[in-house]
């Protein structure tokens, strides 16, 4: 089992998440964070500290999130780890409100 990040994250790459994590399974891009599912151990420390609710277990992804879990496994391949809480993007708040942000994503 692994965690997803989903669309909520795009745009606003709150990095709450990443400190939490026992195993640096983060990975960042320019405006979304994405986890390895090799290196996830499903511990769900990540998920209540998610302030836009983007993380979901594999098995429990809501409809239409599906394909993040390949975006992630992707991304997380080519992106660098990230171990320490930064800042928000500018704007984060007024993204975190917007729904189907998919073709907004920097790969």
């Amino acid at each position: 089992m692994t965690h997803v990040v989903t669309e909520a994250c795009i745009r606003c790459k709150y990095t709450d998440c990443v400190e939490p994590c026992p195993v640096d399974c983060f990975h960042e891009g320019p405006n979304f964070l994405a986890i390895d599912p090799t290196e996830c151990i499903d511990c769900t420390l990540c998920v209540d500290v998610c302030p836009v609710g983007a993380i979901y277990r594999d098995v429990n992804l809501p409809e239409g999130q599906e394909i993040f879990l390949d975006i992630n496994a992707r991304l997380a391949a080519h992106w660098p780890v990230i171990i320490q809480k930064k800042p928000a993007l500018p704007e984060a708040e007024h993204w975190a409100q917007i729904e189907s942000k998919r073709p907004l994503l920097e790969e």
